[in-house]
């Protein structure tokens, strides 16, 4: 299952996805930062799941409608940073999409996660990860769920891959960095927890319109179930 995560950077990239599906032959493709008043109901081979209400620069969710069987979407709203209380109140920071994939009779969950900005600390971003993953869990306990997005925690990782490693999830990432800025500023923000499932590769792909690179992530969500 191909994954494609997005940053649009406040939509100003909206004009790439089209192409961006149809390239990656995507199954499930996840935006950030879009607005949703201005978003199509179909996109290339993707029918629109569901997006943020609350917000309109907001989160986004799209699937091969051919392919698989929408079968439930949720919008949870997470600890809010002083960013958020001040400036606006961007509370609906994860949206989860529960499919079925109609060939394989398998079901799984994909979550569409935007955590606080750099200006939060750490701390409050591993609190907000760590509910997103306990909301999953809530809405599919034991199947398949990989988290996509923009996770604004480009240092330290460590300490958040081993606090994820402790509720069984398993973070990856790509090899180059998937935000760039005034070229001297990147850093790897755009990534993928997993459970019950097999992340295969996560890629970053080629910069656009936006200062974060979109990410393509394969997914096996059967492999590790069968072997389980």
């Amino acid at each position: 299952m191909n994954i494609v995560s997005y940053n649009l950077r406040k939509h100003a990239a909206i004009g790439e996805i089209e192409k961006l599906a149809e390239e990656t032959d995507v199954d499930v493709l996840c935006l950030q930062e879009c607005d949703s008043t201005d978003l199509r109901e179909q996109v290339g081979h993707l029918a629109l799941a569901d997006y943020t209400k609350a917000n309109r620069l907001g989160l986004a969710i799209y699937y091969r409608s051919d392919a698989f069987e929408l079968q439930a979407t949720r919008l949870f709203a997470l600890r809010k940073s002083m960013h958020d209380r001040v400036m606006a109140p961007a509370h609906e920071r994860l949206l989860a999409a529960k499919l079925l994939d109609t060939r394989t009779d398998t079901e799984f969950l994909v979550g569409n996660f935007h955590a606080a900005p750099l200006t939060a600390s750490n701390s409050l971003r591993r609190k907000q990860i760590a509910t997103a993953h306990d909301e999953l869990r809530i809405m599919g306990p034991g199947v398949a769920t990989v988290m996509v997005g923009d996770f604004n925690y480009p240092w330290f990782q460590g300490n958040l891959r081993e606090v994820m490693q402790e509720t069984g999830h398993v973070m990856t990432r790509s090899e180059g960095p998937t935000y760039t800025r005034y070229k001297y500023f990147t850093g790897h923000f755009d990534f993928a927890t997993s459970v019950h499932a097999d992340v295969l590769s996560v890629e970053a792909l080629p910069q656009g319109g936006s200062d974060h690179h979109p990410i393509l992530v394969v997914a096996d969500v059967q492999r590790e179930r069968a072997a389980s």
